[in-house]
């Protein structure tokens, strides 16, 4: 077999260095909260392969799923010959979805794709062309969704001229300062200096900021994006691709506000590991592109929809918004615990068990740490524990292990992570 030396050397000559390589671990197995490479070594997994997994690694239930799927038939293509399977998962998700009023569904591959046709959509419905989204969102790689992602590098370098009329206003982050009120005032600043908002189509935010750090909108404004998209009829679109079903204790992220949106665009968990992305929204909304205006040869795959449908039966089934909410109680105690022994991290912050600590120098959120957050990573995973880093400025670990791990797992990933922190800055104080 193959070492992660070999493979690594294979991956360098064969793949295009643009496709980033976190770690030089080459995985031959996994089961729900851990992993194990082509040399037998052992890991836990705080990553879920960038929030794909709140289900774990081959959950017994959507494994059997997709087995008996492949027994009948693979694709056929949805816009062809549908299935039954994509019908029952657009109204499940119709169903779940904090939609005011009747919905539908539309099936995409990616995340990327979902937040393109939401933009599309939108734009049939309203008419109008602009798009304002914020700082440090992310909301894809493709031309139109790296465009509205408000982080540069690595996203839009080289990658320019970007698609014209969309407008980023600042994200409020009460630990870097920006209030509540300093980002609405934003949005007038955009309207009176960039585009009124009789050109605005939509207004697209995370609800909780995923590559951007796992800031959290607060309640207070999304009622005010609500009201200003009401009185603007613009449309209002949740990005839950990465903070949906279940990971911060509610289906979707946007619930903690009581705000309903007017879509909402969902991959990653969505099917446990199998690629699908979706958009629900309102019915009249969801109706506006003519027929044949939206799709994909790949859009909502029969193993995909299967897998889907399987994941909403585990997350009500084992009740994970309850364990997310437990999840994330255990982490931020650990996490918290490690803050108060050192002053490298400056904020420990959670929405359930999407979790967050911000690395900084001497306790000082102007001060971030990106050397430390990214030694921290490399040290993890080589004492077996996968971590990811995330943010604006570099500095931010985020957890998202699976909702399905023991509390005995995360005790030991935690207990890596401190050790692994422990020791790094002691040999920065031997330095």
């Amino acid at each position: 077999m193959s070492t992660n030396k070999e493979l690594q050397a294979r991956r360098d000559a064969a793949v295009a260095r643009g496709l980033g390589n976190l770690l030089p671990v080459f995985i031959d197995r996994a089961e729900n909260s851990e992993v194990w490479d082509v040399e037998g070594k052992r890991y836990i997994d705080f990553a879920s392969g960038i929030a794909v997994l709140n289900t774990g690694h081959l959950h017994p239930k959507i494994k059997a799923a997709v087995q008996a799927q492949l027994e009948r038939f693979s694709h056929t293509c949805f816009m062809v010959t549908p299935y039954e399977s994509g019908v029952e998962l657009a109204e499940k998700l119709n169903a779940i979805a904090p939609i005011e009023g009747p919905a539908k569904t539309i099936f995409v591959t990616t995340g990327a794709e979902a937040v393109e046709n939401a933009v599309k959509i939108a734009r049939a419905y309203t008419g109008r062309s602009g798009v304002i989204t914020f700082g440090g969102g992310f909301h894809g790689r493709t031309l139109l969704a790296m465009a509205l992602t408000g982080k540069v590098a690595p996203y839009k370098s080289s990658f320019g001229p970007m698609p014209a009329e969309i407008f980023h206003a600042p994200y409020p982050v009460a630990y870097h300062g920006v209030s509540v009120q300093d980002s609405l005032d934003a949005l007038e600043h955009i309207f009176k200096w960039d585009i009124e908002p009789t050109r605005v189509a939509a207004i697209i935010l995370e609800p909780v900021q995923g590559e951007g750090g796992f800031y959290a909108a607060p309640r207070e404004f999304f009622q005010a994006l609500r009201k200003l998209c009401d009185q603007h009829g613009i449309v209002l679109v949740s990005d839950e691709i990465q903070a949906g079903f279940a990971r911060t204790g509610k289906m979707f992220a946007i619930e903690h506000s009581d705000v309903k949106p007017d879509l909402i665009t969902m991959a990653k968990s969505l099917a446990g590991g199998f690629p699908i992305a979706a958009v629900t929204g309102k019915a009249e909304i969801m109706d506006a592109p003519h027929p044949g205006g939206l799709g994909g040869t790949y859009a909502g795959s029969p193993l995909g929809t299967t897998a889907a449908l399987a994941v909403l039966e585990v997350i009500e089934e084992e009740k994970l918004c309850e364990r997310s909410l437990a999840l994330g109680e255990l982490m931020v105690g650990r996490l918290k615990a490690i803050q108060n022994e050192t002053t490298c991290v400056g904020d420990v912050r959670n929405l359930g068990a999407m979790v967050a600590m911000e690395m900084v120098k001497d306790g000082d959120a102007n001060k971030p740490d990106a050397d430390l957050t990214k030694a921290l990573v490399t040290l993890a995973a080589q004492r077996g524990l996968i971590l990811l880093s995330c943010g604006v400025r570099a500095n931010v670990i985020r957890f998202l292990a699976p909702i399905t791990a023991s509390d005995a797992i995360v005790n030991e990933g935690m207990d890596i992570l401190r050790d692994c922190l422990m020791e790094l800055l002691a040999k920065d104080k031997v330095a």
